[in-house]
């Protein structure tokens, strides 16, 4: 098997202080392998690589010489370990799921008799609820774009259908001209796994999506331009990078929350159709979902914007603050 120079200076590090002789050499042809037959790309690989580093570290901190001398209990110490140093459980769950790859490429290579790793489970993944937009905010972000100008026209259409039909950047991207209904108000568009879906958008987005297609889009094509709704002032297509540096920057000036970016748009379509009263399952069409699972999580996020409201407002949600408030005035 081909080597491959170890993509990861903190792994050097921790294999010169191992006691397994043979590690390096395993670590750089595990490194190849993924390389060569999964083909993963080059920072995925060092991602690998990387997540490795801490269970080399514990072997040589458990005097473990040997590959084969990992069991499941030696496994599940180790899980113990990396929470007792400060790891994320996102962060355990990856750095197992790297382990587990590499053990059994070690035991397709006859390193190791029996791989128990496939024994032991990591802990639950901390889900993270989506950064979203009230709806003040996005009439803010909304009204960023200066509408005296052609790009800004175009980037107030564009705005409008990412939070108005709920688009991920890739179908906005992906939109032709063909593809688009202005008096129906429906954009037909292909999402995850080459799936097709028809989404809606309101009055608002029809009138800016009109504005641009009549007023602005005409005078950015070029010879070269294709049938793509959304043209840089090049001639060519919006790519999804520039989608997104848009979002961002007109985010930004909004002041909205840092980590807000172009599928926070999607987040808050769909949040605010569930606070507005939609069925679930309405909204799992919409965004293209193939599992009501995948959507459930936008109940969560409007149950917490609710718990976020009712402590805040009600006076008896907040008993402390409530008996905080009563003593200084009873002080004074």
């Amino acid at each position: 098997m081909t080597t491959t120079r170890l993509p990861s200076p903190a792994m050097e590090d921790a294999l010169r202080q191992a006691n397994i002789a043979e590690a390096p050499r395993l670590i750089r042809e595990f490194a190849a392998h993924i390389t060569v037959v999964r083909q993963l790309a080059d920072h995925t690989v060092r991602n690998y690589i990387n997540d490795l580093v801490p269970l080399i570290e514990y072997l040589d901190e458990q005097n473990v010489s040997t590959f084969g001398d990992v069991d499941r209990l030696f496994l599940r110490g180790y899980l113990a370990w990396l929470i007792t140093h400060g790891y994320s459980r996102n962060s355990v769950s990856r750095k197992l799921s790297a382990l587990k790859s590499f053990f059994r490429f070690l035991s397709r290579s006859g390193v190791v008799e029996l791989d128990q790793s496939d024994l032991v489970t990591g802990p639950k993944k901390e889900q993270k609820l989506p950064v979203i937009a009230s709806s003040f905010e996005i009439d803010h972000l909304l009204d960023e774009p200066d509408t005296a100008t052609d790009a800004g026209i175009r980037d107030r259409a564009l705005l409008e259908l990412l939070y108005g039909a709920g688009l991920r950047v890739s179908e906005a991207n992906a939109m032709d001209l063909a593809d688009v209904s202005v008096e129906s108000k429906e954009v037909r568009v292909i999402g995850k796994g080459a799936k097709p879906r028809v989404v809606l958008f309101g009055e608002q987005g029809a009138r800016w999506l009109d504005n641009y297609l009549t007023d602005v889009r005409g005078k950015f094509v070029s010879r070269r331009s294709d049938s793509a709704v959304w043209m840089n002032q090049s001639g060519g297509r919006l790519s999804t990078r520039s989608i997104q540096r848009t979002v961002k920057k007109y985010a930004e000036a909004a002041g909205l929350d840092p980590e807000f970016h172009t599928h926070s748009l999607r987040h808050s379509f769909a949040t605010h159709l569930l606070d507005g009263g939609a069925d679930l399952r309405v909204v799992q069409d919409l965004l293209g979902h193939s599992s009501p699972a995948t959507t459930q999580i936008y109940t969560h996020v409007s149950t917490e914007q609710a718990r976020k409201v009712y402590l805040g407002a009600h006076p008896r949600a907040n008993k402390s603050r409530r008996q905080n408030k009563q003593k200084s005035e009873s002080s004074t």
